[in-house]
């Protein structure tokens, strides 16, 4: 259906903008994707074609019940519009919402494909309409490794089809830029402009096949990690209770410290180093075989004085030692052992 009056020169300038701006961002020197400059750009050209869309859609442009021998050729250049919506889709940068966007991109790729196939543009295998679910991930093959041999077969396949449409890409390419000048300057005829158009539509139909393949890929990877970051609820029980803050206190050796030391500071309270460990091992801090054993009934006094008495045993014992080690060493190594330069 040929562009309605008035509307024709407007709706061709949406998909220039648009077309402009995606070049623009495709063949860019800016260092980064999510640069300010760049977004911009993303963001008009998607507004612009949005529009167009729009008017595509209200135009009613194309239908899958007619040949595309019946498209006129000023309205062959729209119908890779979808496609372009889903490039510069691509383009945004928002990782929060990423998965959105390549669900939108694949919805306009998609879109483009069904309606190239059918017209019966381009020999290809249309993709599922929806991407695979989340059921999909990590299931094995049914039946081993007997099962894993058709999809052997169809990587190969897959690669050779990969190959086919680089070759194919390229060869478009280099079609397209040598054709290019001619129709833009209005030097190409009608079968020139047509011409023009269908490969331009071929190229976008490799591109699209491209991009579906890939999103469909990044979209099970960000399933994956989204289901992997799910907090899971703590073991029953298990949780650690908050420690209560330890207030400043003064701690002392025994109990007469203590009463000098609180009366010197009525601000602070004392504790005795007993105190101090049995508060902590209430509180779960340290355990019972960290904190000083002593016999019940005995005062902080008498548990110094046991423990200075068993420090000068300790000290006897190893005196003791040293005087019988050298009494073992006098036995065998007779008075002036040794002694080489005064024989007198």
């Amino acid at each position: 259906m040929a562009e309605g009056p008035g509307a024709g020169p407007r709706l061709a300038e949406l998909l220039e903008t648009g077309r402009r701006l995606w070049e623009e961002l495709e063949s860019g020197t800016e260092p980064s994707s999510g640069a300010p400059a760049v977004q911009e750009k993303v963001r008009q050209g998607l507004e612009a074609l949005r529009q167009a869309e729009a008017m595509v859609a209200q135009l009613d442009l194309f239908s899958e019940n007619e040949e595309l021998e019946e498209i006129s050729s000023a309205d062959l250049k729209f119908l890779p519009l979808p496609a372009l919506l889903g490039a510069l889709t691509l383009k945004q940068v928002d990782l929060s919402k990423r998965l959105e966007h390549l669900e939108s991109a694949r919805t306009h790729f998609w879109r483009f494909l069904k309606l190239c196939s059918s017209y019966g543009v381009g020999s290809f295998q249309l993709p599922p309409a929806s991407p695979p679910g989340e059921e999909d991930m990590g299931s094995p093959a049914p039946g081993g490794p007997a099962a894993a041999q058709p999809s052997l077969v169809a990587m190969a396949s897959s690669r050779q089809a990969k190959i086919e449409r680089y070759k194919q890409k390229k060869e478009l390419e280099n079609r397209l830029a040598s054709m290019r000048s001619f129709v833009e300057g209005g030097q190409a005829d009608e079968d020139q402009i047509r011409e023009f158009y269908t490969l331009q539509i071929r190229k976008w139909i490799n591109t699209s096949l491209e991009e579906i393949e890939s999103i469909d890929q990044e979209m099970v990877i960000l399933r994956s990690r989204g289901t992997a970051k799910q907090p899971s609820a703590p073991p029953h029980g298990t949780s650690r209770q908050a420690r209560t803050p330890l207030k400043p206190f003064i701690l002392t050796r025994d109990a007469a410290q203590a009463k000098v030391f609180g009366a010197g500071y009525p601000g602070l309270p004392t504790m005795t180093v007993d105190d101090w460990y049995e508060q902590r091992r209430r509180q779960g801090v340290v355990s019972a075989q960290s904190a000083p054993h002593r016999a019940p009934g005995i005062t902080d006094e008498e548990l110094q004085k046991q423990q200075q008495e068993k420090k000068e045993e300790e000290d006897d014992e190893e005196a003791l030692q040293k005087a019988r080690n050298w009494d073992d060493w006098k036995d065998t190594h007779p008075r002036g052992y040794g002694n080489r330069q005064n024989m007198g």
